[in-house]
């Protein structure tokens, strides 16, 4: 047991797998995932320490010191296994020197990391979701394909580069010490946030503080993050016993009527989330301690600690839109598709085509079962129908006088907010459900019923804008 936790020697390590394994159980739930919540909170004594012993000191320190505290959460959770994340950043240092700054050194590390990462996936597959080293290699294959195109970035002149590239462009040559420090950091090593080389450096060179020269007023800024993540982490533990997934798949759920049915997917999908919330929120504030989360001040001179922001939680719980709740959840890890691949995907001359390789890319980069391929081709369609919907209510006179009716407001409000999440939770089933089988089974009660809605307002949304629209509004959106 001791080897499978990733303990230590062979009697201590034996216990200590042993009380973690109890304490689970006692939890009702799992050693890794036990392990995974310690983890995330060891981040605090860590950033503390970091704070108060190593701001602004020599960066050769700092930088060992988040290589070893990374390696030794790695270590912690998966023992032996950690060396996965070993091979592929010391492949990856090698890339960087031998290749230098060209399309080679690129196409090279995107392959290689990827391939790894698809590796992984295909020999540790199971029929269910397992904390194992994938998950956060996953995070650490974006870490360091974004670092190759951010170093590729260097070598251009300032004046080639978009501005947002110059500001993450890496002009210098790292070290193999600060590659490791910038993977393995603590706060962000197990499930992100995703952020920049150049960010890193600012934060070991004790620049990302609100007060020059002194350490960050980040304290109040990280302690609401954390209460946040507590109390997402109190909601789930309490509700998601009552709503398991396998009830989706069960024979009960199958004979349950259609509202009812919908109305069970709705809560399980955005109750489901909140584990993802929880682990987001509380390394968000880890972050925040050590001031990697400071992102300048507003126009108020407020400072604003949202760069390692990975939800947007008042928009996630009350945006009425699909989109809404997508620009408000793992906004770091969007972010990063969106710098480092939708948007160099614009020679392409297709935003839709984009956009369409861009979540392809999502699905394989979280893992080989058909369920990712499905969730984001719905998320794809679900996107397109909504944008299409919203600007026939615009251009349409009957529906925005509606829509605009004060009285009528909080009505359709509710009515979005549910239909909204029920569409949301209706995505996340093949996400969850691994098992083909299990997935036929939850497509055959209401995924099927689903896509034909889907498809027919698809298809159906030309003619109902000939019907609702007029001719003067067309030709104003023409132009």
């Amino acid at each position: 047991m001791a080897d499978e936790g990733g303990g230590g020697g062979a009697g201590a390590g034996f216990h200590i797998a042993t009380s973690l394994a109890e304490v689970a159980s006692s939890l009702g739930t799992s050693e890794q995932a036990l392990r995974l919540i310690l983890s995330i909170f060891m981040g605090y004594p860590f950033a503390l320490f970091q704070r108060y012993f190593l701001f602004q000191k020599d960066l050769y320190l700092i930088h060992l010191y988040n290589t070893l505290t990374g390696l030794s959460v790695a270590y912690f959770n998966f023992g032996p296994q950690f060396c996965h994340s070993l091979i592929c950043v010391l492949i990856q240092f090698l890339i960087l020197r031998l290749m230098g700054r060209t399309v080679t050194a690129v196409c090279t590390s995107f392959c290689f990391q990827m391939l790894y990462l698809m590796a992984g996936y295909f020999f540790t597959a199971t029929e269910s979701y397992d904390i194992k080293w994938t998950m956060p290699h996953c995070v650490l294959t974006l870490k360091l394909i974004g670092l190759v195109i951010d170093y590729y970035d260097g070598r251009k002149e300032v004046q080639a580069l978009t501005p947002e590239q110059r500001q993450f462009a890496v002009r210098g040559v790292p070290t193999l010490l600060e590659v490791t420090g910038f993977v393995y950091f603590y706060g962000a090593f197990m499930v992100g946030p995703q952020f920049s080389m150049t960010q890193y450096h600012k934060l070991t060179r004790g620049e990302l503080t609100d007060v020059p020269g002194q350490r960050p007023n980040s304290f109040v800024p990280a302690l609401k993050r954390l209460g946040l993540g507590v109390f997402f982490m109190v909601v789930y533990t309490l509700v998601a016993p009552y709503i398991p997934e396998e009830y989706l798949v069960s024979d009960d759920y199958l004979e349950q009527p259609f509202w009812f049915r919908c109305v069970y997917i709705l809560i399980w999908g955005k109750t489901m989330l909140y584990k993802y919330v929880t682990c987001w929120l509380v390394t968000e504030g880890v972050c925040i301690i050590t001031g990697l989360g400071y992102n300048g001040k507003d126009e108020k001179g407020r400072p604003k600690w949202d760069a390692c922001a990975n939800m947007k939680v008042w928009l996630f719980e009350t945006t009425p839109y699909f989109t809404g709740t997508i620009a408000s959840f793992n906004t770091n890890t969007n972010a990063w598709v969106a710098r480092y691949i939708y948007k160099r995907l614009k020679f392409l001359g297709n935003k839709l085509l984009s956009q369409a390789l861009s979540l392809l890319f999502l699905a394989l980069w979280h893992g080989l079962h058909c369920g990712y391929l499905v969730c984001f081709q719905m998320e794809f369609l679900i996107v397109i129908v909504e944008r299409q919907l919203i600007d026939l209510v615009h251009d349409s006179p009957p529906l925005a006088a509606m829509a605009s009716t004060t009285i009528l407001r909080p009505f359709f409000y509710v009515i979005q907010q549910a239909v909204h999440w029920m569409f949301m939770g209706y995505s996340l089933v093949p996400f969850c459900l691994f098992s083909l089988e299990k997935w036929l089974k939850v497509y055959k009660s209401i995924y099927f019923l689903g896509h034909v809605v889907f498809f027919t307002l698809l298809f159906a949304m030309p003619y109902m804008r000939k019907v609702l629209v007029p001719r003067k509004e067309k030709l104003k959106k023409a132009e």
